[in-house]
């Protein structure tokens, strides 16, 4: 997998938490091996291991019929917009899910076969924001990653879309990884 997140990583000045939601796992996954990376926060996120590709990550799970990802004629996908509140942000207000429906970045749909060189929670202490009302993935899929990681969960009654519809613990969480890091400086 080529990913190239070296950029912000040098860009920073000291320890650095990585956080991500949803295929963003994979991203900080693979990138979390650098030595500025203290720290990783998946939010309702993929945790592939080294080897292993995005895909593989929901054998024996059912992702629930609400969640419809299209892909697109020229391979990149979206969640399919009139599924997008019921399946994504099913907490939000209609105008955030709108706004978040219609803000969407296609994600080019052959990174979920890219396997991973790295598995970054191998080594690095993780935490896991799993949003038990998510309906992008199975709720033993988010279980069993953030068991298979090591990672402290926190459970939240929050969509997928946990990151806006439930900023304050997220941020918890982010600080509990960020404060843990800071003790062993």
């Amino acid at each position: 997998m080529t990913l190239r997140p070296q950029r912000a990583l040098a860009q920073q000045d000291g320890p650095t938490v990585l956080v991500a939601h949803s295929w963003g796992g994979t991203v900080i996954t693979e990138a979390g091996v650098d030595p500025k990376v203290a720290a990783l926060v998946y939010v309702s996120a993929l945790s592939p291991d080294a080897g292993e590709t995005t895909a593989q990550q929901y054998a024996g799970f059912t992702t629930p019929a609400e969640f419809v990802l299209e892909t697109l004629p020229d391979g990149y996908g979206i969640v399919r917009p009139e599924k997008f509140k019921v399946g994504f942000a099913a907490d939000a207000t209609d105008a955030d899910a709108a706004f978040m429906r219609d803000g969407q970045v296609p994600i080019n749909m052959s990174v979920f076969g890219a396997k991973l060189q790295n598995a970054a929670w191998r080594t690095k202490p993780s935490w896991a924001v799993i949003a038990t009302d998510d309906k992008a993935f199975d709720q033993r899929m988010l279980q069993a990653m953030a068991k298979r990681i090591g990672a402290k969960v926190t459970e939240v009654k929050a969509s997928h879309a946990v990151y806006m519809t439930q900023p304050t613990v997220v941020a918890d969480v982010i600080d509990q990884a960020a404060q843990r890091q800071q003790l062993k400086r």
